[in-house]
Parts: C-alpha cells; structure tokens; sequence
C-alpha cells in the first residue's frame, strides 16, 4: 500500500529536491508529533505563524464557534460580517499614536496571506500618490507572486522568472545614506522593521526617525512589512512601537492566524479610499478576511494581550542567547524572540540543523543568511522548555 510520504513525494508539488518530510499527525503547545508517536519541539513556529503555539485552546474554540455559524458568504468588502468586524476594531485598537497629530491607521483590508497584503499594499501606494517607483531593500523578502518578487533584493530568486515589475529600486537596509534615493518620484518605500530573511538585521532608531523624515519630505508612503514581526514577536505588539515611528500602511500576516490563512494592509481612511473609485472596486478578493480565519485571528490578538504573552518575551530571549554559547557561534542576533544564531557558514550549520530535527527540536535557516540558525519559538514557550531546545542544540552542533 502506497503510504503518505509517497503519496506527498508524488502528487504534492516541491519546491526543492530536499523538503522536511516530516510526517506530523497531531500538533499542539510548542510541540508536534510525528505517526510514530515521535515529539518535536517547533522552535520556528511554521516559519513566525504559531505565535501562541499549536491548536490554543481559545483559538480552536473560536473557530469551533464560526464555523457554526457560517462559512464564506460573499466576496470581500460587500457584506457586514462579525468576525471581520470585531477583528478590524481590534487590530486598530492596537495602533492608536502615542504622540498626537498623526492621522491613525484606522482601516483595514483583510487579505489572504502576506503575500497578497504585498500586493495590495503597492497598488493602494501607487494609486494614492500617482507615482510609480517602489523602493525596497536589498536581501529582503516580501513574498513570491510577480508584484511581491519584484521587490525582492535577491537576483539569484528572480532572474528566471523576469520581466518583473519596473521602476523598483533596492537599497541598503539601515543605511543612512542610502535614504537620498528616496525622491518626489517614489510612491512608497517598504521595509521590515527587522530584517528577517536577512538573517534578523535590526537598524537603529536613528534610521528609521531618519527615514520617517525623509518619507514626510518627500510625500513618499512609508510602508512597514510586520508580517513575521508583529503580532509580539519581537516583545511589542508592533515591533515599530520600539522605534518611536509610525507607518503610513502596516502589513502583516503569518502570525496574525493562530494558524489559519489571512493577511491585511493597515492605512487610514484617505489613503484606502482611492480603491472605491476609478476604477471602482479598485482592488478585490474572494476569500480575503475569511469569517473562520478572522476569528481565529481575534482569538489570537486577545490570547496574547489578555495572557499577557508580551510581558516575558525580553527575559525568554536573553535566556537563549545566555545558554546558545559554543566556540562555533558567532553571534546571536535577536529582537524579542526573532532570533539568528549565526556559524561559520552553511556546510556547518545543515548537518547541525539535521541532527537537531533527529533530536526533536525543528529550527532552520534563512533565504538570505544561509550560515545562521532561524529561532522563532511560539510565544508561550517556557523557561524549561527553551532549556531543553538549547541543550539539544549545542549536543547538535
């Protein structure tokens, strides 16, 4: 009888000649297990979306809750549904400005992935501002549809699918100088508050006050990609709260689902107004804010600010990096509880990554910073817990 790895090898399309291939049957907490009964600890949470770990209780009761009341209804946008509802009522209560005349990102287009708020994201720039040049940052990822690819600063991930987007420009991540490129001809910069595929590259608050200032000069949209950073990852609700700026578009996703599907793009009532005309319904999705996912969503927004989720982040990241010491560890990059743990380079830190996986504790690497280990823990993770990832770790490398 064919068996499930079989069957995955098959008929469910690849995306390298060496995928994982672990075989999950059950996954809860911080931990998965495997058909065999075989536990892992998920110190990446399916790449920053388990923030509150596998199948929380509230999250599933949430869900449980939404699906018997109703499934999809009707395309985005058209009718009033409370779980979109209530969700963008939350989230906008998250981003209130803490100093005063700054207009408030306070609407919300619900999509289905990072990805698609990428998208909808440099429409609405373009659209609002009438301009046509995006600038985005070298060794940065936003996502691999044909608009989002082309913001990549990676050639080697787009040179086989060009042409791609024009007038997109690249800079230095967090280096001042290069924010004279930002001119009265860009519609918006996006940017990661912390450079996640870069292998978590955290510039100071000087350059993003600097860029802020630049953006205001310039009448340029100052885009902000929290799709792996927010949602407390870093310690913050928002990892910009830590850099005393504020966006005039937020995007995020991954760790907004609890582990369900959705994404969305965050401006204010002016900027999101110009899709209702010319062309109306200047940007659209079927599924984007699906009821289901949208209350797992608010589930998860209240499981991390009522459990106070946020409070011990700092202390649980300085307790990795206290115990990650070994003679082959670089460094260890963080910010909150996005982490990089970085070797010498890839043909060392593989087998460590490999060994560890047999050991039971899933890590990984990142696209643009191949010689250092991904740590993205589920929030809820507990101080016993990250002692015994770390103690698998160092046995590995």
């Amino acid at each position: 009888m064919i068996t499930h790895r079989e069957l995955f090898l098959k008929n469910v399309a690849q995306t390298s000649d060496f995928p994982l291939a672990l075989e999950i049957e059950k996954a809860e907490g911080v931990y998965m297990y495997g058909k065999d009964g075989k536990q892992y600890m998920d110190l990446i949470s399916g790449i920053g979306v388990s923030n509150v770990g596998h199948r929380h209780p509230k999250v599933v009761e949430a869900i449980k809750n939404q699906v018997d009341k109703y499934l999809h209804l009707m395309v985005y946008g058209e009718y009033v549904q409370s779980p979109q509802v209530e969700l963008a009522e939350a989230l906008v209560k998250t981003l209130i400005p803490k100093v005063e005349n700054i207009q408030p990102l306070d609407n919300v287009y619900f999509t289905n992935s990072g990805t698609e708020a990428v998208e909808g994201a440099m429409k609405l720039a373009k659209r609002f501002t009438g301009r046509q040049e995006i600038i985005s940052c070298f060794n940065a990822y936003h996502g691999a549809t044909q608009g989002a690819l082309s913001l990549s600063g990676s050639e080697n991930f787009k040179r086989n699918f060009r042409p791609l987007l024009p007038e997109i420009r690249n800079i230095r991540h967090g280096v001042m100088e290069d924010l004279a490129f930002i001119t009265e001809k860009t519609a918006a910069i996006i940017i990661e508050i912390v450079g996640g595929e870069a292998g978590v590259r955290i510039p100071s608050k000087e350059y993003f006050l600097a860029l802020r200032k630049r953006c205001d000069e310039t009448k340029t949209l100052l885009i902000l990609d929290e799709i792996q950073s927010g949602f407390g990852r870093t310690g913050t609700f928002w990892a910009f709260e830590q850099f005393e700026i504020y966006p005039d578009v937020l995007l995020c996703a991954k760790g907004m689902g609890g582990g369900m599907p959705i994404g969305a793009f965050i401006a204010n009532h002016e900027v999101m107004a110009v899709f209702k005309n010319n062309p109306i319904l200047g940007h659209i999705t079927t599924f984007g804010g699906h009821p289901v996912s949208a209350a797992s969503s608010l589930a998860t927004l209240k499981v991390i600010l009522e459990e106070n989720l946020l409070d011990a982040v700092k202390a649980k990241a300085a307790l990795f990096k206290s115990l990650l010491v070994h003679e082959k560890i670089k460094e260890v990059r963080n910010q909150g509880l996005m982490m990089a743990v970085e070797f010498e380079d890839f043909d060392t830190l593989k087998p460590i990554i490999d060994r560890a996986i047999e050991k039971g504790v899933v890590t990984d690497w990142f696209l643009f910073c191949d010689n250092s280990m991904r740590i993205a823990p589920p929030l809820i993770i507990t101080e016993e817990e990250i002692r015994k990832a770390c103690e698998v770790i160092l046995e590995s490398v």
